[in-house]
């Protein structure tokens, strides 16, 4: 009996002990962030080996994407609505003026800029924003303005998508193709947009300069389908670049709970969302049975899990050998854990097939939301932090 009466009173004793306390359940999940240090720091990679990452600028509220001026200058976005400029290594303190009035809400904001490939006559800078459509939706939209002493003028929309309420697919890139077309990309992770013909959400998009429709588009004369599509059947694309060496045009996107992407983005189409993809719903689900479909483009490159792709360049100059021809991305975290933000690199061979990869400045814990290869040859990153930073990779002495 004394036996038992002990097993009976211990029993409630290790029950308490293995339970989770309520302090415990409430804490995020995620690693704590530390305060970006002052730098500069240096780190071994793989294959360039040492490199040195220091702070250009401070002070940036959630910047989001890079331009490079031909004075070596740049100018940076700030989702909040504000464009900076980055004189010599300097932030002004003076935003740009005449910038659209942006939705803020969820991924939405003031988000890429793109130079005119003829900026040095016409001065014309484009941007993707998220534009107030009223009753609290928003709409992926483009714009271009002059840029003209420290001003934007003339500013006009050239293409405005079809509004929805939420905080989600409210996101967009812009790059010029080497033909001098632009290509816009809409976020399209709202039930099935992005396979609607008639809508312009999560599509790949290609304009004449001025917004108009090339008579060379895939669905010009299909009927149902939006002119202005190129390509459809995607999610979220966080980056988006025409291929310095080839000339193509290859995306990034989110997937839901893995499945990002990386793609080469061919006329007229289908990239497969939300019909099938590579991950899983949020909840645990798949998205679908099978990852691939006839008809169907598969990725280049999958993440699983995801590490929530965001900027991305293909590195071509001279002060990093070893990354020639490489894929550098932004990761806002990885695997669903906050605080994991780093950059990865992505070998590939000569046929665009995927070597290996690696993942750096992991100790800085960043979320990385934009990668440019400069005029210099370094590579220039955002963190995208409310007190976020513009960083440069060097060669390390």
């Amino acid at each position: 009996m004394r036996i038992r009466h002990s097993v009976l009173l211990a029993a409630p004793l290790l029950l308490c002990m293995l339970a989770p306390s309520h302090a415990q359940e409430e804490r995020p999940i995620g690693v704590p962030v530390p305060p970006l240090g002052d730098g500069p720091w240096v780190f071994d990679t793989a294959e360039q080996h040492e490199i040195r990452v220091s702070v250009v600028a401070r002070g940036l509220s959630h910047p989001w994407a890079i331009a490079f001026l031909p004075d070596g200058n740049m100018l940076v976005t700030e989702r909040p609505g504000r464009l900076r400029i980055v004189r010599d290594g300097v932030l002004d303190p003076q935003p740009i003026s005449g910038v659209p009035e942006v939705r803020t809400d969820g991924n939405g904001g003031l988000l890429d800029v793109a130079l005119h490939p003829r900026f040095t006559d016409n001065g014309l800078v484009y941007l993707t924003y998220t534009k107030r459509a009223g009753n609290g939706r928003g709409s992926p939209a483009l714009a271009r303005g002059r840029l003209e002493a420290g001003a934007l003028v003339d500013v006009e929309d050239l293409v405005v998508t079809d509004a929805h309420e939420g905080n989600s697919g409210l996101n967009g890139r812009v790059a010029f193709g080497h033909d001098g077309k632009v290509f816009m990309s809409t976020g399209g992770n709202v039930g099935n947009v992005a396979q609607d013909p008639a809508s312009l959400r999560g599509k790949m998009l290609r304009l004449n300069d001025d917004g108009s429709v090339p008579a060379d588009n895939p669905f010009v004369d299909q009927p149902g389908y939006r002119p202005e599509i190129y390509a459809l059947g995607h999610r979220n694309s966080l980056g988006l670049i025409v291929h310095p060496e080839t000339g193509m045009l290859w995306n990034n996107e989110n997937g839901p709970n893995g499945g990002d992407e990386i793609n080469i983005i061919l006329p007229g189409r289908n990239y497969g969302w939300p019909v099938v993809s590579f991950g899983r719903n949020y909840p645990g689900s798949r998205v679908s049975e099978h990852p691939t479909r006839e008809g169907m483009e598969s990725p280049l490159v999958v993440w699983l899990p995801a590490i929530a792709v965001s900027g991305m360049t293909v590195y071509t100059g001279d002060q990093f050998p070893a990354w020639r021809g490489n894929v550098l991305v932004g990761s806002l975290r990885a695997g669903g854990i906050s605080g994991t933000g780093h950059v990865q690199r992505i070998v590939f061979n000569d046929n665009a097939e995927e070597l290996r990869r690696e993942s750096m400045l992991t100790e800085l814990r960043q979320r990385i939301r934009e990668v440019r290869e400069g005029p210099d040859g370094f590579v220039y990153l955002l963190t995208d932090e409310d007190d976020g930073a513009l960083l440069r990779i060097e060669p390390h002495p």
